[in-house]
């Protein structure tokens, strides 16, 4: 099925949809700006799949593969994998389960956290925003706690199906409850931004076309 609000939010860039939260008196829908993507150049964008979970070194290898394929199973397609691992010792993301991920049409995943295999996940295109790299993996030292709740990734809380949107300037949530509000909005004002660069390329002072259309 297709996602309609999706594609409209996809035409966005973060700033402009970070100012028109702001603009409603939203705060802390900004990601940490150490998160950053694999391949910068690749917009992600798409309702968050979250998944939470603890460091446990007296596990074992059977069990915590054992419930890393268990999360792999229950991964929607067409969302984002979006993990609070509570570590940032371990890789939340690697061969394999990226394969396995976007097989099943996950766009992507966001990690508070590390991730390894990047010359693989680079050649297959998943997109992964991350911390850094590790080759260390979860086997035998991981277990999840929850998949489906809200889990905080710095100052922002973010809620299973709430939308993500990241490009080279970072990544925004967007409150499922109000997307389709704030994609329009944004819509709106990048047409209204397109009307001031072209008055000021056809010279216009800038501050008369700020007080024209009221953006800037």
């Amino acid at each position: 099925m297709t996602d309609t609000i999706r594609d409209r939010l996809n035409t966005c860039y973060s700033g402009v949809v970070h100012d028109m939260m702001r603009g409603m008196g939203l705060r802390n829908f900004t990601l940490p700006s150490d998160i950053t993507p694999l391949m910068p150049e690749t917009p992600l964008c798409g309702p968050a799949f979250t998944v939470e979970g603890r460091p446990d070194d007296v596990a074992d290898a059977h069990e915590t593969l054992l419930a890393w394929t268990g999360l792999l199973s229950k991964a929607p397609g067409g969302h984002i994998w979006v993990c609070q691992p509570h570590t940032n010792d371990l890789a939340q993301m690697g061969e394999l389960s990226a394969e396995t991920l976007q097989k099943k049409g996950v766009l992507g995943c966001v990690l508070d956290g590390y991730a390894r295999d990047t010359h693989f996940l680079m050649e297959i295109g998943f997109q992964t925003w991350r911390r850094g790299h590790t080759p260390k993996d979860i086997v035998g030292r991981w277990l999840p706690t929850a998949t489906g709740e809200p889990i905080m990734i710095g100052d922002v809380r973010i809620e299973n199906g709430d939308y993500l949107l990241g490009d080279r300037d970072g990544m925004v949530r967007v409150p499922r409850a109000i997307v389709e509000e704030i994609a329009e909005k944004s819509v709106e004002a990048m047409q209204t931004e397109n009307k001031v660069r072209t008055a000021i390329m056809n010279g216009t002072d800038p501050q008369q076309a700020y007080l024209k259309y009221g953006k800037f």
